[in-house]
């Protein structure tokens, strides 16, 4: 009698992919989300007798074994193995179609797949099965129940990454590229590098906590390498990169991490890991942030007597922006009330249990003040809750006395910003993280917070003063409020003209006061380039004007920058600089004190795209970039950087120096080879300017 055997393994791959939302993938082998059926079709010798015994099995790991879970070992007449279920759907002749499912908390990650008839085995080609988490799956700790939701989240390999300053936030298209050709394996080896537990693997928490860890270079020889010291000659400024996909292949190409990043770049990095192993995932930008406030939830910004921010004093800061993301589950390790959205960042700033990574943590955890929950939860809160306190440095009989001249408690954590579902706009999530200022709960969520966090009192925290913590261990902690002023005074900051590299910089700042009598303003004022990260690259100019107001008015007075005093710095700096605008006000009859600063971009003329709306599969066509310089000045070494998944591959083009006035034009034939609509990202980059981008859409038909 002739033994059973398999001639051959049939998976399907067009109908399961589509049924699984993993039909994007770039990839020869089958990729399904767990807890969700998937089917096989099984050619045999001769026809299935109840005798007979089949069995498909799945193994992960290197050399898998039974009693640790890494063989899963699936039989149709036992239909449930560790959570995974098998059936025949049909037998037809030599033919046997079988359904399995796998358990919705099952390891993700590549299974080994073979069939077992008897004594026989059968290895099919491309046998290897990718598994990912599942939001479609109820079951699944992930589960989201929104389908624009899970289109945007999961699904969308294109988006925005918001920066630049609370004052004027732009949005930098980013190609997160996740079904992009070597990307899932760049992820899967990744998985293996972290060296989670095979029972790890099961849980979205601890996977989303690895990568942030594997995402920077540091302590793991991850992906990205960050660097913020304006010298990048021996790799790729942070400035250049306009989506994650040649890091990543770059990196599972070489397995050595990629210079350089900073956190738009992590972030950007991360989010695709994370959608693309299944996990829903949205980079979050907030303007503002705290960095270094060690947990003291203040940040301490010097300025000498002229109002110009010291940046040899500080060893916490403000950064303009900073950019991590949220992913989507639910939290079996907490109390109830801390599912959904939970903070994850890579950008290496602190480590947390010996090594850099960060999260997650509850996002409702920072709103309700719960900063004893895990993970890194109290420095997610002093990001998006500390204050600042302003002092002015000044020599008193040859030593640095510091004087308190202003503090600002609503200024930290502003404009939390992420890409709309289904929308091209930016969508503020501010509430999500903190309830609106100055509300009640606000302040139960603060005083909470502050039962875990231990403010110190208000003393500059530089190296050179002693710190006095001012709280006893069992007072009350207070709930900083808005200085009131006996004066009403305000202070407002803003540009009268468009602030275009090579013209001069027309600023202002407007002093205010409501109360009625004759009122003698002190007003300093100052301007100068500083990098995302709070740091100052130049001083560009001061004004100290003595002013009279009567009553209740306001006056303006001008600040005026020459394109002289700013354009040597902004032509020799790698990265994008924001021009800071500090001034300090002081009522001489009632000592009323006041500090404000604000940062401001440049702004830049537009890049345009010329192509058609609609595009046939496989059909070329051409795209043109445009781009007019409407600015005073040459732009030197001018590249256009331009990249659109499923049409072409990153691609740069050396435009040389562009004179004022001139246009460039490049074009670049495509061929689109996916369906829907795809986007073209285009950045254009010079020793002048570093963030011009735009992107446009198309349809694939």
């Amino acid at each position: 009698e002739s033994s059973l055997k398999v001639t051959g393994v049939d998976l399907l791959k067009r109908q399961n992919t589509q049924q699984h939302h993993t039909d994007g993938y770039n990839i020869q082998n089958l990729v399904v989300r767990r807890g969700q059926p998937f089917q096989v079709q099984v050619s045999l010798n001769r026809e299935l007798r109840p005798a007979d015994k089949l069995s498909l099995r799945f193994g992960i790991g290197e050399n898998p074994g039974k009693n640790r879970g890494s063989l899963l070992s699936l039989k149709p007449e036992r239909e449930d193995f560790n959570g995974w279920k098998i059936s025949i759907v049909e037998k037809n002749g030599k033919e046997c179609l079988l359904s399995v499912t796998s358990s919705p908390n099952a390891p993700v990650g590549k299974y080994n797949l073979h069939v077992k008839t008897g004594a026989n085995i059968y290895k099919p080609e491309n046998g290897v099965i990718y598994l990912l988490f599942n939001p479609w799956c109820e079951d699944d700790v992930v589960y989201m129940a929104s389908e624009a939701q899970k289109k945007e989240y999961v699904l969308n390999d294109t988006g925005y990454i918001y920066v630049g300053s609370a004052y004027s936030i732009y949005d930098r298209p980013w190609n997160f590229g996740q079904f992009e050709e070597f990307i899932l394996d760049a992820c899967m080896y990744l998985l293996d590098k972290s060296k989670l537990s095979l029972s790890a693997r099961r849980d979205p928490g601890t996977v989303s906590r690895a990568m942030s860890a594997l995402v920077n270079a540091n302590d793991d020889n991850g992906v990205v390498l960050g660097n913020w010291s304006g010298n990048y000659i021996s790799g790729t400024s942070p400035m250049d990169w306009i989506g994650s996909v040649t890091i990543l292949q770059k990196y599972y190409k070489t397995k050595k991490p990629v210079r350089y990043g900073q956190c738009w770049v992590f972030a950007g990095v991360l989010n695709t890991v994370m959608r693309c192993l299944g996990v829903p995932s949205r980079c979050v930008s907030t303007f503002d942030a705290a960095h270094d406030t060690e947990e003291n939830l203040r940040v301490d910004i010097y300025l000498n007597e002229k109002g110009e921010k010291l940046n040899s004093l500080s060893f916490d800061s403000v950064w303009n922006f900073h950019v991590w993301n949220d992913v989507w589950m639910k939290r079996a390790d907490l109390p109830n009330g801390f599912d959904g959205w939970q903070a994850i960042d890579s950008t290496p700033q602190e480590q947390s249990q010996g090594r850099f990574q960060c999260g997650p943590c509850p996002v409702k955890a920072v709103r309700e003040g719960d900063v004893y929950l895990p993970f890194d939860s109290k420095f997610v809160y002093a990001e998006v809750n500390a204050d600042r306190v302003y002092w002015v440095v000044k020599k008193v009989n040859g030593k640095d006395k510091y004087f308190r001249v202003g503090t600002e408690t609503q200024a930290i954590g502003k404009n939390i910003s992420t890409k709309a579902v289904g929308q091209n706009r930016r969508e503020d999530i501010t509430r999500e993280y903190k309830y609106p200022e100055g509300s009640r709960e606000e302040r139960m969520s603060m005083q909470r917070a502050y039962s875990f966090i231990r403010p110190s009192g208000l003393v500059p925290c530089s190296g050179y003063a002693s710190t006095i913590q001012a709280l006893g261990g069992n007072t009350q902690p207070l709930v900083p409020k808005e200085p009131v002023t006996k004066t009403g005074l305000h202070l407002e900051i803003s540009n009268t003209e468009p602030l275009h590299p090579g013209n001069p910089l027309e600023l202002a700042i407007t002093v205010k006061i409501s109360a009625p009598g004759s009122w003698t303003v002190d007003l300093t004022g100052s301007c100068q380039l500083q990098y995302y990260t709070g740091k100052v690259q130049a001083n560009l100019g001061t004004i100290k004007e003595t002013i009279n107001l009567e009553g209740s008015s306001e006056m303006q007075i001008p600040l005026k920058i020459a394109p002289d005093a700013y354009m040597k710095t902004l032509s020799s700096v790698e990265d994008e600089v924001l021009i800071l605008v500090t001034a300090i006000a002081e009522v001489k009859e009632t000592n009323d004190k006041l500090t404000k600063e604000t940062s401001m971009r440049f702004e830049y003329p537009p890049i345009t795209v010329q192509m058609p709306e609609t595009a046939k599969l496989y059909n070329d066509f051409t795209c043109a970039f445009i781009f007019k310089n409407k600015l005073n000045v040459i732009l030197e070494n001018c590249k256009l950087l331009v990249e659109g998944l499923g049409i072409f591959k990153m691609t740069t083009f050396e435009q040389g120096d562009i004179m004022p006035g001139r246009i460039m034009k490049s074009e670049i034939i495509c061929t689109p080879t996916r369906l829907g609509e795809k986007k073209i990202v285009a950045k254009l980059i010079s020793n002048q300017i570093k963030g011009i981008s735009t992107e446009k859409a198309i349809i694939i038909t």
